[in-house]
């Protein structure tokens, strides 16, 4: 049987994969890339538009970014890093629609003002503390806030209405956040690449084996679902961004990095309104507090989406347990996953994370009429007949093994990469696709060092991203150099 040569292999038809790849060719044209995608479709696991928030998390209206510390301040440092690395990735996407690479903004992007909404005196105060805190760095000087009922409903009509006036409550509010439709953006990406010379997509073709030659390059073996027809590749790099999947293939592949990662899979749902006479009243992506003992991810938020052109409101996630990594994975996937040198890790993470467990199996059982209480903290006048469940994306938090030998449950978004460079995994969850462009920039400084160092890709790259290079955490004129172009050529602005 042939071996088909590459150069780099991407793992996954995701918005990571797409990233890394489209990144990858723009700095360097001939390379020889293969894509392969178990399903038959790209973005369909958790890149599509019905599997995640489409926030476009930048920190502004997520209140687990900023926790509420012992002393009752407010620590923001991870909401800085946060918007700082999410504006990265609206750079890269200005460049490639200013190179006729991705379609108009529209067709992906959407600017949708971003809300935290609380109630409650103790609430109040943590949110008036945030926006204090954050209002006074460049990268929040926008943020607005407000406890005025005439102004909450302005902001936020449908959540203000026929709430009881004796609750206090307040509001912040970004105007030129986003609703991103990382689904179409990537099927956009991977439409381009298949166009260009030396780039392959395999689909329905799931990786059954990986290993590493001795000369360093990498060996892999597909299986085409529909025909049965088994591929062998080989490339000097692979990347392994494939979702819940990454950690399965990250431990087939045997470098020692992988040692000690567990995956924690956490499901999710969304409730549904496609009613355009509901739709149409919200216009904001509105984030509150999260349950005591729930994940991060599962933050309750009443969200406007335009998911393939189409607009709906989704409230939600409820998360839910599951033994599967991928939507469409097995229930064998979380105990597949246990091996002698992550099983203290995962057995300490069960152990001491009973509470998340219970709320996960909790949320699991709820009836309909629960989950529509939930969202009258939010919009008082919901009917149940106006709104449908429908199954969100899958997670697989990190489990990481601590220096003592047992293990710690990680929420975010973390790149694993072999010393030598020659294979980089993504694992965990948010901030995610909202940071793919600096995740990937990482990938390629840790995994192509040499090349990077070059006067003609450190040329690209800004070309790319304009800041590269430089940190938007301090650099306010930089900051807002590059926030100006990003807001114009995404069409992101607010009205005046």
């Amino acid at each position: 049987m042939a071996v088909r040569q590459a150069d780099v292999v991407l793992v996954g038809g995701g918005v990571m994969s797409a990233t890394l790849g489209m990144m990858l060719k723009q700095l360097d044209p001939s390379l020889d890339i293969v894509m392969v995608e178990r399903l038959d479709h790209v973005a369909h696991e958790s890149t599509d538009g019905w599997n995640n928030a489409g926030t476009g998390h930048a920190g502004y209206c997520e209140l687990n970014y900023t926790p509420e510390t012992e002393d009752g301040d407010v620590a923001i440092e991870r909401a800085l890093k946060i918007n700082a690395q999410f504006e990265v990735t609206p750079q890269f996407w200005s460049y490639l629609v200013e190179q006729g690479i991705l379609p108009e903004p529209k067709h992906f992007i959407n600017r949708t003002p971003h809300q935290s909404f609380v109630w409650g005196e103790k609430d109040v105060a943590f949110l008036k503390r945030r926006y204090e805190k954050l209002r006074a760095h460049h990268l929040f000087q926008e943020m607005e806030y407000t406890e005025s009922p005439e102004q909450l409903e302005e902001w936020m009509p449908l959540v203000i209405r026929h709430r009881d006036p004796m609750q206090r409550v307040a509001a912040t509010r970004v105007k030129h956040g986003s609703d991103v439709d990382f689904g179409s953006l990537t099927r956009s990406m991977v439409k381009w690449l298949e166009s260009q010379p030396n780039f392959e997509l395999m689909l329905s073709c799931p990786v059954h084996y990986i290993d590493q030659r001795e000369n360093g390059r990498w060996k892999l073996r597909v299986k085409n679902q529909k025909t049965g027809e088994v591929t062998k590749l080989e490339a000097g790099f692979v990347f392994l961004g494939a979702g819940g999947g990454a950690l399965p293939l990250l431990q087939k592949s045997g470098i020692d990095e992988a040692r000690g990662y567990g995956g924690f899979p956490v499901s999710g749902q969304w409730l549904v309104c496609q009613k355009q006479e509901i739709v149409t009243q919200h216009h904001a992506k509105v984030y509150g507090k999260a349950p005591i003992g729930a994940p991060p991810m599962s933050v309750p938020h009443l969200d406007t989406r335009i998911i393939n052109g189409e607009p709906a409101l989704l409230f939600g996630p409820f998360a839910g347990f599951t033994t599967r990594f991928l939507k469409q994975g097995s229930i064998f996937d979380l105990f597949g996953s246990v091996r002698p040198t992550n099983l203290k890790p995962m057995l300490s993470v069960s152990k001491n994370n009973m509470d998340l467990t219970r709320y996960l199996i909790g949320e699991v059982f709820q009836s309909h009429s629960d989950r529509v209480a939930s969202l009258r903290n939010f919009f008082p006048d919901a009917r149940e007949e106006d709104w449908k469940l429908q199954m969100a994306g899958q997670r697989v938090q990190i489990i990481k093994q601590t220096p003592d030998g047992g293990g710690k449950l990680e929420f975010g978004t973390e790149i694993v990469a072999s010393k030598d460079g020659t294979l980089a995994a993504l694992l965990g969850a948010s901030p995610g696709a909202s940071t793919a462009a600096n995740a990937m920039i990482d990938v390629i400084e840790r995994c192509f060092p040499e090349k990077i160092k070059s006067d003609d890709w450190q040329e690209r790259m800004r070309l790319m991203v304009p800041s590269y290079g430089q940190t938007l955490v301090d650099n306010a004129a930089l900051l807002h150099e590059v926030r100006e172009r990003t807001l114009t050529t995404l069409r992101l602005k607010p009205d005046a």
